[in-house]
């Protein structure tokens, strides 16, 4: 057992810093200025499998895309830099839940400058509303929420078993 100390050090700030996200969402993160582009994005290369798709492509990307780094990193046996990422796949899907959550009173202000209540368009409204589950809001964010928690607490557990049970991963993260 070879104990990186710089790294345990890293994945335990990490840790705490993601759980406090974790028990608050509504906070917000710095991954957030990281996440809209990348949610914007997921609707334009969603757009031409229809509108639900291209509605539903943005929360879907901003998802997909942190997780396919988190495959990279596994797949170049990489465990404890995949580990790492994976606490921005969680952040991001609590970054879902604060969209999906809001669903019915649409409060939240868009990237338009309005909130769903003003006249801007809301996703979650809009898919909620199209599966029949808009009186489900919160069970379906429920859902997410402990979707991204329980994302964040296994990158946790993960990140300090790596850095504490050496890999053949260099000193990178």
């Amino acid at each position: 057992m070879k104990i990186s100390y710089p790294k345990l050090i890293f994945a335990a700030v990490l840790t705490i810093y993601f759980l406090w996200i974790a028990y608050d969402p509504m906070q917000g993160s710095f991954l957030d200025l990281v996440d809209l582009p990348i949610h914007e994005t997921g609707h334009l290369l969603f757009r031409p499998f229809g509108e639900f798709m291209m509605i539903a492509g943005g929360s879907l990307f901003q998802i997909v895309f942190p997780a396919v780094f988190v495959g990279y990193f596994i797949w170049h046996e990489k465990y404890y830099s995949a580990a790492i990422v994976l606490f921005w796949v969680g952040q991001s899907v609590l970054n879902v839940w604060v969209y999906a959550s809001d669903a019915v009173v649409m409060q939240l202000v868009l990237t338009s400058g309005f909130t769903g209540t003003e006249g801007s368009f809301h996703d979650w409204n809009y898919l909620l509303t199209q599966t029949g589950l808009i009186r489900s809001t919160k069970i379906v964010s429920g859902i997410i929420r402990a979707a991204g928690t329980l994302t964040i607490i296994t990158a946790g557990i993960f990140s300090v078993y790596y850095s504490v049970f050496s890999t053949s991963e260099s000193a990178e993260l």
